[in-house]
């Protein structure tokens, strides 16, 4: 009489069929380093630096307000674009600016300026950061969180100041 065989051909172990799935089979194995590595892989693009796209949280009413991709320049220092709107806003355009971007659309507005890293510690300031709801430009100072999973925004004015805390997209 001939020995079971597995659904994969002849059974390896004298007759034991071995099903996928089960422990020491490959399926398992794939799990056990596919899981540990999709964890690195994922930790990879949490990056400490504000460099990428981000979703601007209102620290009013805690609702996603916009993306705003970040870039650094050749030379270290950081911009900031905004994408995309994600609330309807009543005026489109930065009516209340003083600066030269006054009257722009806000979507595609340059609203982070001038930031540089700090030598000491991974925070990003120097800069400036422009609240095209009141037209207002503030001192700036990022710093990646959480390993840069979400990002600290503040803007000063002298010594008082207002923080928001944003959520990395890509």
């Amino acid at each position: 009489m001939n020995p079971p065989r597995s659904a994969y051909g002849a059974s390896p172990r004298g007759g034991r069929t071995q099903w996928p799935g089960k422990a020491g089979s490959t399926g398992a194995r794939g799990w056990a380093l596919g899981v540990p590595l999709l964890f690195a892989v994922s930790l990879a693009f949490a990056q400490p630096t504000p460099v990428g796209l981000w979703r601007s949280i209102d620290d009013k009413t805690e609702q996603a307000k916009a993306e705003i991709r970040i870039r650094e320049g050749v030379d270290g220092v950081v911009t900031g674009v905004i994408e995309r709107a994600l609330i309807k806003s009543e005026q489109p355009n930065c009516d209340l600016c003083t600066d030269d971007r006054k009257g722009q659309p806000k979507v595609g507005m340059e609203i982070i300026r001038g930031a540089k890293k700090s030598a000491e510690e991974d925070v990003w300031e120097g800069g400036k950061i422009l609240d095209p709801e009141n037209g207002k430009s503030y001192t700036l100072r990022m710093k990646p969180l959480d390993g840069g999973v979400r990002l600290q925004i503040r803007g000063y004015i002298g010594p008082f100041y207002r923080t928001q805390i944003w959520i990395r997209v890509q």
